[in-house]
């Protein structure tokens, strides 16, 4: 195979993301690279680790249609029902598919499964794929992007109309182009592991907040739940520290037994929390998406999800690019239409986001009541409540073609 170096398209990062707008743009016709640092199949590979994610069913009409119908058929667990509590007080709020008219309000698949998922769908080499390859240094033109990369110990300049920068919160490339960053430390980090309760899950998802921060439980398959546990930093050592049955304690104690006793955990892992927002998101020919844009809180699971309705957008814009006699997927008209269009979805989830984790966080007397007739009045008055549904379910906005389920064509 003939080893292009110049493209319309090429992506810097290969995780959940980069690698989600790779597989988006195959059937344009354009020419597209991915660089990433991994081998897809390498065990070092952090987008594609033991960890769960959430998808909204936003996210799966977007799956499903760049053709990863498999994955959520036979590797993901669909959530049928949402219980939101705050530990300590009164009230819930309690979200049912068939409240929103759908067959699930979302699923929870583990990130191997949907990363080799995507790894077989860039397998027939319509994506050009550099990995794994480091990145150590762009230069912008008029006209072109030029990134060095070494693979092999081998240096290359790759040209490309377009960058798409998706290398995480701590991108390295989001430095180089000189755009700033601002970055709200939580003092929170999140516990992960998968845990069996006695109880079977029935598809139900549980949101609990506590003093030290949320806690969910997202039913996977095999009958066991994803958790996602966020405690206070100084809090987290001393928990990471206790034996399988100790932290199940701890972990009833914070959760309560609607699911019965907890049996079983699995292996845990950490990772510290922080809102990570771009303060804009493109420079130049070079675009901004997934995390290195903007790194959430794991609360009500939107990162991903947000993530891949800018690849859903981003993706239409380049396919009715693709359709121009001479196209140019990096013009500036096309990145501000972009930028323009994905402002008002971003705005809505750092707030609302950012909004929870203050608000259910708060050591502050009063909230207690206040947030419990807050979680009553979601769950009983319709309006409140559909609103909700749709934010979590990633149906708020403009949606693009492969966020209706539609297949893309140049």
């Amino acid at each position: 195979m003939v080893t292009e170096t110049r493209f319309d398209v090429l992506i810097a990062g290969g995780g959940m993301v980069g690698a989600s707008l790779a597989v988006a743009l195959q059937p344009l016709g354009l020419r597209v690279g991915l660089v990433e640092r991994f081998a897809f199949e390498s065990t070092d590979q952090p987008g594609y680790d033991d960890r769960s994610v959430a998808l909204s069913w936003g996210s799966g009409l977007i799956l499903r249609a760049m053709g990863l119908e498999n994955a959520l058929q036979t590797g993901a667990e669909p959530i049928h029902s949402i219980h939101v509590s705050d530990r300590g007080h009164f009230g819930a709020t309690r979200l049912q598919a068939g409240q929103a008219g759908v067959d699930a309000l979302g699923y929870v698949v583990e990130s191997r499964v949907l990363g080799q998922a995507l790894q077989t769908a860039l397998a027939d080499g319509a994506v050009q794929l550099f990995q794994p390859a480091g990145v150590t240094g762009l230069r912008q033109q008029d006209d072109h992007v030029a990134l060095d990369v070494v693979r092999e110990e081998r240096q290359q300049v790759l040209e490309a109309r377009l960058l798409v920068v998706a290398d995480g919160a701590r991108s390295q490339l989001r430095h180089w182009l000189g755009i700033d960053a601002s970055e709200r430390d939580y003092h929170q980090t999140a516990i992960i592991a998968n845990v069996t309760t006695d109880l079977p899950h029935r598809q139900a998802a549980y949101e609990r907040f506590t003093p030290d921060g949320p806690l969910a439980l997202l039913p996977m398959t095999r009958g066991r739940y994803s958790l996602v546990w966020t405690q206070r930093r100084e809090k987290v050592d001393a928990l990471m520290a206790l034996d399988d049955q100790a932290f199940l304690a701890r972990l009833q104690q914070a959760f309560g037994f609607r699911q019965g006793p907890f049996l079983r955990v699995g292996q845990r892992s950490t990772f510290p929390l922080a809102l990570v927002k771009s303060a804009c998101e493109y420079q130049g020919r070079a675009l901004l998406i997934g995390n290195a844009s903007h790194a959430l809180h794991p609360v009500a699971g939107q990162g991903l999800n947000l993530a891949l309705r800018d690849v859903a957008v981003l993706a239409d814009l380049l396919a009715s690019e693709a359709a121009a006699a001479a196209p140019d997927c990096g013009r500036s008209g096309l990145l501000q239409t972009y930028a323009r269009e994905r402002r008002p979805d971003h705005a809505s989830v750092v707030t609302y986001t950012d909004g929870l984790v203050r608000l259910f966080s708060s050591d502050f007397p009063m909230l207690g009541p206040a947030r419990a007739a807050g979680l009553l009045a979601l769950d009983r008055v319709a309006p409140l409540r559909d609103l909700l549904m749709r934010q979590s379910m990633g149906l708020r906005f403009r949606k693009a073609r492969l966020a209706r389920g539609l297949t893309l064509r140049a």
